[in-house]
């Protein structure tokens, strides 16, 4: 079985009690709302690549506020021809603190629209799995930036 390691970095953006997320449709499945960000590029450093995906996926720049927690994901998938892969992304998770560019959906990337969506509605959204795990460190602040 193919093994696959992708390292993300992502950022939890709340303003007035909204959520800023980006809705992705690269899983081949139906789109999720999710939170902005991504995979690093080889070399680059976690605080880089969640301020750049932020940009990219909703064209705001962002200030990273604090570190929220790493986490880690493991999932066996099917690719074409029934192929196997075991994938294991690690999460770096942020909050993030906009401070200019204007809202806009990202063009020819993984996803394809950027909202904010009130706090108290995130639940009803079909969503990954991340953003559960990503706002309840955001809430809770556990020292060992781990949830659960």
């Amino acid at each position: 079985m193919r093994k696959k390691l992708r390292v993300a970095a992502y950022a939890v953006c709340v303003r007035d009690d909204h959520l800023l997320m980006a809705r992705w449709t690269g899983g081949g499945g139906p789109p999720l709302w999710a939170l902005p960000g991504g995979g690093l590029e080889h070399g680059e450093d976690p605080y880089d690549a969640v301020r750049r995906e932020v940009e990219e996926e909703t064209g705001y720049l962002m200030d990273v506020t604090a570190l929220l927690g790493v986490g880690a994901a493991r999932r066996i998938t099917r690719r074409r021809f029934g192929r196997a892969v075991d994938g294991h992304t690690v999460r770096v998770l942020y909050e993030g603190l906009i401070t200019g560019g204007a809202l806009r959906d990202e063009v020819g990337g993984s996803t394809d629209r950027a909202a904010w969506h009130p706090l108290a509605e995130v639940p009803a959204l079909e969503r990954s799995d991340a953003v559960d795990i990503a706002l309840a460190l955001w809430r809770e602040r556990p020292a060992s930036g781990r949830n659960g």
